[in-house]
């Protein structure tokens, strides 16, 4: 048996269109917790996509949590703590324990915000997976 899932989100053009969240209280239009629908041990993934002028509305940090946050379409801003940073495609933002958070898609953005967050815990990982294996002589399957 193979230990593989499949889920199709659909286009980034598609993200807003879904409502969702961690809790019913913090659910909203244009989030999606992907590893509510697959089963994932050691990462976490939410897409996620905001309207022009559309901000989250709240600050969150983590203790034990590490996210990596991966623009895709959109400009925005990102608070950290006392910082605030410009977003676009191709903007990826590494955000440690214990950092406060926020974004917004800004007025003037020519479309949605729409990002990745990338989220793991745990321990931490090696500088080079030591836990793969290659297999030179096994045939291609295209």
């Amino acid at each position: 048996m193979t230990d593989y899932e499949v889920l199709e989100i659909g286009g980034i053009d598609e993200w807003r269109s879904h409502f969702g969240g961690f809790r019913p209280e913090t659910s909203r239009d244009g989030r999606r917790v992907v590893d509510h629908e697959l089963t994932m041990q050691y990462i976490g993934l939410t897409a996620n996509a905001l309207e022009p002028g559309e901000e989250a509305g709240y600050w969150h940090r983590h203790a034990r949590v590490e996210e990596l946050y991966v623009f895709l379409a959109g400009r925005g801003q990102m608070g950290l703590d006392d910082d605030v940073l410009e977003v676009g495609p191709g903007t990826l933002i590494r955000v440690g324990q214990g950092v406060w958070r926020t974004w917004r898609c800004t007025p003037d953005s020519p479309e949605q915000l729409r990002w990745l967050c990338i989220r793991a815990g745990g321990s931490e990982l090696p500088e080079f997976p030591d836990d793969s294996e290659r297999s030179v002589d096994r045939d291609m399957p295209w």
